[in-house]
């Protein structure tokens, strides 16, 4: 036994360290904290300095209802087990492959949306759905939301998509229809999950959504005619182009996608007379190699501006390097792989068309906004930390950034490329969006100079919704650049 003065010593020196390492830790918290409320202060100010204009956006082209539901929950009720492996499955036609395909996805915490072939069997999962508590319904598709955000943004937003008069009470107030039909709209299950769920062998690495959905009007772009006539006297600044994802594998006639794609690239090629509005193309979770091809070739050439995610722009990163496509991606890129990737497609684009000025690539940790410098975009710097802002509003649901309910994923520091040699950014606190030049020869004699500008995102902790948030960050952003 020890002596009573010695087991004294221990049990007091035990109770010193304890105290220190508390102060430290809560040292340690305290510095963080305050680093954040600078960073998040100077975000602030930064979008800021720029107002919004009523500048004119015309959008299109898919609408929709959204059916929010949490995935769990559903496959326990419909009996749905986990399955003893994942599998990608280019189009969903039973439980089977419902199964498989989510699991993939959600292992990697990676968005996804799906066809679902087998009419019948979706509307009985959406009814069950529908029966589980929290299950919401809300306006949904790329086009309504972005116009739905865009007019928030102060917009003048003309939309384009199957709606009913139902449907647009959904909508921003002043939002102008060129489509109004009487039956509703599609139908798409939203089927969430949150960091760290778990599914049988499973576990989520970040919160995400599985999509599924049995269109019949968006993927033949309906609403693409009844535009071409609004739009001569709208005149719009700007031309978004979204919902193309709902045509992949979707079971066309022969020569129909073909023939609906080339009505689209009419449009972009030869607008309206009178009109020669940007265009921005909103890009999704694509899987079909053919589509992902017809749109390099049919739409790409016509597009001024390239919004997505950290899944898709490897997507079209390696489709317009080698003609196909990957299904999965880093969940936390570098900030370093994103920009050469994103340099990578800004050449290539530019090379073959000639045209494209912008791209905005938004990830979980940080927003990465290019700019061809001399072109119509501007306001970069403000643009980034709007969109960074505003991906965590809309996961929050929230209109104020709250702190305690938000982390910094993005490291301190970065490199702004893989290649050796590469200089290192820093965060700074009173100006975290980073933003610097750079000169591409592109061909012999040509050389194109591009601004680049990476802003850091609180992300979201306590999620109250993921889908959707890719279009409101990538409307924000457009409406602080035009």
């Amino acid at each position: 036994m020890l002596p009573d003065n010695l087991s004294a010593f221990k049990y007091g020196t035990a109770t010193v360290v304890l105290a220190i390492a508390f102060f430290v830790a809560h040292q340690r918290s305290y510095i963080n904290n305050e680093l954040d409320v600078k960073v998040l202060n100077s975000l602030r100010r930064a979008e800021s300095k720029v107002s919004p204009g009523p500048a004119k956006v015309a959008v299109g082209f898919g609408a929709c209802i959204d059916v929010f539901v949490d995935a769990l929950p559903l496959f326990e009720k419909l009996g749905i087990k986990p399955p003893t492996k994942s599998s990608h499955h280019e189009v969903i036609t039973n439980f089977d492959n419902l199964a498989e395909g989510f699991a993939y996805f959600f292992r990697h915490g990676a968005a996804a949306e799906r066809y679902f072939s087998n009419l019948t069997l979706f509307d009985d999962i959406v009814k069950m759905a529908r029966t589980l508590e929290g299950v919401r319904s809300d306006r949904g598709g790329n086009a309504p939301v972005m116009a739905h955000r865009l007019a928030m943004e102060g917009a003048d937003v003309m939309l384009a998509a199957p709606t009913n008069d139902e449907f647009m009470k959904m909508l921003w107030p002043g939002i102008k229809s060129t489509v109004t039909e009487s039956k509703d709209p599609d139908i798409h299950l939203i089927m969430e999950y949150k960091t760290g769920d778990k599914w049988g062998q499973y576990t989520s690495e970040r919160a995400n959504r599985f999509i599924i959905h049995s269109d019949q009007s968006n993927p033949t772009l309906s609403s693409l005619e009844p535009l071409i006539e609004p739009m001569k006297s709208f005149n719009p600044k700007l031309l978004v182009v979204g919902g193309l994802q709902m045509m992949d594998n979707f079971p066309f006639q022969s020569g129909q996608r073909e023939e609906r794609l080339n009505a689209l690239r009419n449009l972009l090629k030869n607008p309206p007379p009178g009109t020669n509005p940007l265009v921005h193309f909103e890009l999704a979770s694509f899987v079909e190699e053919d589509l992902v091809s017809d749109l390099i070739n049919y739409v790409a050439p016509y597009v001024d501006s390239f919004g997505m995610n950290e899944q898709e722009l490897p997507n079209l990163e390696s489709a317009l390097r080698y003609g196909n496509i990957t299904i999965l991606s880093e969940a936390y890129p570098r900030v370093a792989s994103v920009l050469d990737q994103m340099r990578t497609a800004y050449k290539i684009l530019r090379r073959k068309f000639q045209r494209v000025s912008r791209i905005h690539v938004h990830t979980l940790a940080f927003q990465a906004i290019m700019t061809r410098k001399g072109s119509q975009w501007k306001n970069t710097m403000s643009a980034a930390a709007h969109a960074s802002l505003t991906a965590n509003r809309h996961v929050c649901g929230t209109k104020v950034v709250n702190i305690s309910k938000s982390k910094l994923l993005m490291d301190d520091s970065f490199t702004k490329t893989l290649h050796d040699g590469s200089t290192r950014v820093y965060l700074e606190p009173e100006r975290p969006v980073s933003c610097w030049e750079e000169v591409y020869n592109l061909v012999p004699g040509k050389y194109d100079t591009v601004q680049i500008c990476i802003a850091p995102n609180f992300v979201c902790t306590e999620v109250y919704q993921t889908v959707g948030g890719g279009d409101n960050i990538s409307s924000a952003g457009l409406a602080m650049q035009i």
